[in-house]
């Protein structure tokens, strides 16, 4: 389980660098000569026709569209198997990290609410600073590394789970365009058979992923987001069974270990680099003091770390959950400013939040979600690397 767990440390560090780099690829593409290709690219029309149906839509949303719901499948196998057999499978071990999450995804949420307040059309970004990249925060524990404990990392993991949950139901509740009954309809119907199927033992993954498209295809025209489709075909998928030949299988866990690595290594870097290119031109000071940035900004960086804290002490004065017995609360509270690196999820549910808005906001949302994810990353590294104190270091005092 150990070798495991630190197996996903490695993995997920790794594809952090990546990540940094496609992102800082695009902003050089957005800020260079090379910025009327980079807009030409990710407005190519692409389309898919088969006799009357068709879907067609530029490059971006299909990397938004239909990429992130194989990211959003990983996710929903990682949930599955950490409920079932990993850090979520009893009360004792999620009580901690998920009133921390509840927390880290409130307090940001009331910040960025606050400053937007008397703007309608600026609110809808409320849930824009809640998110946490957990390949970036990963990547930055490995900066430090082995000033951080193992458990320390496993508390940010669970959390980050937490925090993918809200994320997805936040997406589901509340950017979910115009409702059609019929093509929801038949994304019932598609995730009804995968229900089925899973009851039957079926345990081909090609069997799951075909219907998984249709349901995908479904929700997709449905006006519910697309992506939701990779979740619940992720939580149909059985965990193990035996095949026509009897022989056990773990399908799950097959899935997930071959999505891992393109997920990690493909699927996030063409996100960022699609998502994060900011034309710096004429940007000021003031244009990072706008709302939208302003409260992305503070959401990011203060209601994180403040929400995370706030919510692990009282879960530990209550008595709800207690500390790692080798993890300090200046270490916690370096986690906590970490959860602040929104990046990739903020990202994503920025598109969402302002994808019908025509004007500036665009900009506006990713310039508070770099300038607030950096400053969490800066600081949250210093204080992890250079001033947090181990617990056998107070200990011994």
């Amino acid at each position: 389980m150990i070798g495991g767990i630190k197996a996903f440390f490695k993995l997920e560090s790794a594809s952090s660098i990546l990540l940094i780099a496609a992102a800082i690829l695009a902003l050089i593409a957005a800020n260079s000569g090379l910025k009327s290709w980079y807009d030409q690219l990710l407005a190519v029309q692409v389309v898919v026709a088969i006799d009357e149906f068709s879907i067609a839509k530029p490059l971006l949303l299909w990397i938004n569209d239909g990429l992130m719901a194989l990211f959003f499948l990983l996710v929903g196998l990682e949930l599955k198997r950490e409920v079932l057999v990993g850090e979520l499978n009893q009360l004792s071990k999620i009580a901690l990290p998920g009133i921390a999450a509840i927390g880290g995804m409130l307090a940001p949420a009331l910040v960025y609410a606050f400053i937007n307040r008397d703007d309608p059309v600026a609110l809808h970004g409320w849930a824009i600073p809640t998110a946490t990249d957990i390949a970036f925060a990963l990547g930055i524990l490995g900066l430090v590394g082995s000033r951080v404990p193992t458990s320390l990392k496993i508390f940010l993991v669970s959390l980050a789970i937490f925090d993918d949950i809200g994320a997805i139901i936040i997406i589901a509740l509340f950017y979910t365009d115009n409702l059609s009954p019929m093509a929801f309809s038949f994304a019932a119907v598609g995730i009804a058979i995968l229900i089925l199927m899973n009851y039957m033992g079926v345990v081909r993954k090609t069997a799951y992923l075909a219907i998984g498209i249709l349901v995908w295809v479904s929700l997709l025209k449905s006006g519910v987001h697309a992506t939701l489709a990779g979740v619940a075909i992720a939580l149909c998928i059985p965990f193990k069974g035996v095949d026509a030949d009897g022989k056990e299988r773990q399908p799950m866990q097959a899935l997930e270990h071959g999505l891992h690595s393109p997920v990690a290594f493909v699927i996030l870097p063409i996100f960022a680099f699609a998502n994060a290119g900011l034309s710096l031109a004429g940007i000021s000071f003031s244009d990072l003091l706008s709302p939208i940035s302003l409260g992305i900004l503070l959401g990011l960086f203060i209601g994180k770390q403040v929400g995370v804290m706030l919510f692990t002490w009282l879960a530990v004065v209550l008595k709800i959950g207690k500390l790692p017995a080798d993890v300090s609360w200046s270490q916690v509270y370096g986690v906590a400013v970490i959860c602040g690196v929104g990046f990739t999820m903020s990202l994503f549910i920025g598109s969402l939040a302002f994808q019908n808005v025509a004007d500036n906001t665009g900009m506006s949302d990713r310039l508070g979600i770099l300038s607030g994810s950096f400053l969490s990353a800066l600081l949250g590294y210093i204080w992890l690397k250079y001033i947090a104190k181990p617990k056998t270091a107070t200990v011994t005092d």
